[in-house]
């Protein structure tokens, strides 16, 4: 990899065009592959599917972790501040039973959209895409693929030859 630059990107005119890109690009063993499209392109997002998402467990144990302390903590009160309420024992869990729920919903909730914004790089202010030109494009009429230049089987002279079997309308070198 290079550095400053962020990949080679690659401008279609139709839908098809990317979409055969893509699989060829997965084909060739490329896993760092970013597609640009002004509207939907059926089948683009089976193809670009890279991996099974955290984002289930980190919100499984978030919740767990949510519910077991808002448990833990009115069991500490109930014990602490005793009030003998019309004779019912001090520790009645069914009553701790809406506020534990709450507060595993609550902070599963909390950790899955911090953990959602990680993991697609959010907040990102500015892409290295935008500098390419032909990129202004990209939400009107024009379907762009990036290989990045962090993908392990990525090499400029490699890229390059790739992109030339598949004829793209044009080929950029994107600087990070």
């Amino acid at each position: 990899m290079k550095p400053g630059i962020h990949g080679l990107l690659a401008e279609f005119s139709a839908p098809a065009s990317l979409l055969r890109a893509v699989r060829a690009a997965r084909a060739a063993g490329f896993t760092r592959i970013e597609t640009f499209a002004p509207c939907p392109v059926d089948g683009l997002a089976e193809e670009l599917l890279p991996r099974p998402s955290p984002l289930p467990g980190v919100m499984l144990a978030a919740g767990a972790l949510g519910a077991a302390g808002g448990f833990g903590l009115q069991v500490w009160a109930a014990s602490d501040y005793p009030v003998d309420v019309g004779g019912r024992p001090v520790f009645s869990w069914p009553a701790f039973v809406p506020v534990t729920f709450e507060l595993g919903v609550l902070t599963a909730v909390l950790a899955g959209v911090v953990a959602l914004l990680w993991r697609i790089g959010l907040p990102r202010y500015h892409h290295p895409v935008f500098a390419a030109a032909a990129f202004a494009r990209a939400s009107t009429d024009r379907f762009f693929l990036c290989l990045r230049a962090d993908d392990p089987r990525y090499s400029a002279a490699a890229a390059r030859d790739f992109f030339a079997a598949l004829g793209p309308e044009s080929l950029v070198e994107v600087p990070s």
